[in-house]
């Protein structure tokens, strides 16, 4: 069985999916808050990446933690967004999913900052 809506291919393909990619982008800055927090924080910190980081491996660790940090917190939304979808009412399965999305996002966050701890660490200190 073929989904109708995948007859797209080529270069018309990459341009919508591109569109959708910025849609949800745009989506997730306007309606998510942490979103946008963790965006703002990511202005400062991917430059502060080229500056900390000694070589390309560090720099891009730097930047990758803090972009991990982004995507992660774009798949949380989507897992919220698709259960608020299914229902607004309190479920156990819908609570499990949530929390364990959230513990995704803390856990990239986590691992953000002992990275760049890290790398302060060996910057300024060692």
């Amino acid at each position: 069985m073929t989904n109708p809506f995948k007859g797209r291919t080529g270069l018309d393909r990459v341009v919508r999916a591109t569109g959708y990619s910025l849609a949800g982008l745009k989506t997730a800055y306007r309606g998510e808050s942490a979103f946008r927090q963790e965006a703002w924080i990511a202005v400062v910190l991917l430059p502060a990446a080229f500056w900390l980081g000694r070589s390309w491996v560090e720099v891009a660790l730097l930047a990758g933690s803090v972009a991990l940090v982004l995507i992660v917190e774009l798949l949380n939304s989507g897992i919220e967004a698709a259960i608020d979808r299914v229902s607004f009412e309190l479920h156990d399965l819908s609570k499990r999913a949530k929390d364990l999305a959230s513990a995704a996002v803390f856990l990239s966050l986590m691992l953000c900052g002992a990275i760049w701890a890290a790398a302060a660490w060996h910057r300024f200190f060692a």
